[in-house]
């Protein structure tokens, strides 16, 4: 049973209500004096705490998605399977396995779609890193044999597993719809987590002797789909879209890199690198590097380029609110700025979610085929 499964979260809930009504019974019996009497008390008061805890904090992450999966709860990496595609397999992106989208006739790429796992090499940056390709029914049409289609880069916050992207945010069903109802282009999205060297959050930054995050966001990516896939190279082509730490990540990229992505949206976004013990050293000493990491900073000093940014808030509940405004002053032309501005929403799953077929909508809009 999954660590997001509804079966475990019943366990838990039915534990904890089992070993309250233990306690509540076998209290008087347990009230004398005497060593095993104390051990008996003592022991059920922890189990009881320990089941509503775990029921808890199983309860918060089947509605946040903060992890996946038991392993990624546990700090462990699965290691990637070993049967290739190789039909569908470039130099730059090994195909390691196929799933279903979850949309009606799934059965059928065709018709509903297909997910590819892979694992994209990074010729300049040395980053090997795994992804999710999204890959839309027009894909496979006949139809469509000829023609290219626009592509986005999709990132999770930190911590986070590509796999919310799919089940706790559904950006591959939400495509499908919207494409399927006309109100946004067939897109292939391109979904990963914006580490590169998990466990440590490298905040898309080339750390110098370390991984290099921002080169392979900006230039490996891009390049190494465009040559596995129907995704044509130019800027129009591309778009990149994150929540929180994949948020800031998307604006930045878009921001630095107009000559690869026309469109940057940031979900949440914060607006200068994370410095903690989570990123470790960054910047080595350089404070140009981290004031070009400080994207308010860079739209003050630096040039614009013609990209697209879409940011989002909410003016109650969330701590960028300020930031945002901010960065919304700064944008100025050739450059384009939008937003989304909530009445109220957290920092979570459930306020992304209201942000994510808007800011799909958008991004299509932005973005062109050929």
């Amino acid at each position: 049973m999954g660590l997001t499964s509804n079966k475990v979260l019943a366990l838990a809930v039915l534990a904890a209500a089992a070993f309250f009504a233990a306690t509540i019974w076998l209290w008087p019996r347990l009230s004398r004096t005497g060593w095993r009497s104390v051990l008996g008390r003592i022991g059920l008061l922890l189990a009881t705490q320990l089941a509503i805890f775990a029921s808890v904090g199983l309860a918060a992450n089947k509605s946040f998605l903060f992890y996946g999966s038991w392993s990624d709860l546990l700090g462990q990496e699965q290691e990637m399977g070993v049967v290739v595609d190789h039909a569908a397999s470039s130099k730059h992106v090994m195909v390691v396995g196929k799933q279903k989208t979850g949309a009606p006739g799934g059965s059928r790429p065709a018709v509903g779609g297909q997910i590819h796992k892979v694992v994209i090499k990074g010729e300049k940056s040395g980053v090997d890193s795994p992804a999710y390709v999204y890959l839309p029914p027009e894909y496979f049409q006949p139809a469509y044999a000829a023609r290219t289609f626009p592509a986005a880069v999709v990132l999770t916050g930190y911590p986070g597993t590509a796999e919310n992207l799919i089940k706790g945010l559904r950006y591959p069903r939400t495509a499908y719809d919207h494409a399927k109802s006309g109100k946004m282009q067939p897109m292939i999205l391109v979904m990963l987590r914006p580490t590169v060297a998990p466990p440590r959050d490298t905040e898309c930054v080339d750390i110098p002797g370390g991984p290099k995050s921002e080169t392979f966001f900006a230039r490996d990516l891009p390049t190494a789909i465009s040559a596995t896939y129907r995704v044509g190279s130019k800027p129009r082509n591309w778009g990149f879209m994150g929540n929180s730490t994949g948020g800031y990540c998307a604006l930045k990229i878009a921001l630095h890199h107009p000559e690869r992505f026309a469109a940057g949206v940031g979900l949440s976004a914060y607006y200068k690198a994370a410095e903690d013990a989570t990123t470790g050293d960054l910047f080595h000493g350089d404070n140009d590097e981290r004031k070009r990491a400080n994207l308010l900073w860079s739209l003050k000093n630096r040039p614009q380029g013609a990209s697209s940014f879409l940011v989002t808030s909410s003016k109650q509940g969330e701590s960028n609110l300020g930031g945002t405004l901010e960065f919304i002053k700064r944008v100025k032309s050739p450059a384009r700025v939008s937003s989304i501005m909530l009445n109220s929403g957290g920092h979570n799953f459930n306020t992304w979610r209201r942000e994510v077929s808007p800011a799909l909508v958008w991004l299509s809009g932005r973005l062109s085929a050929v």
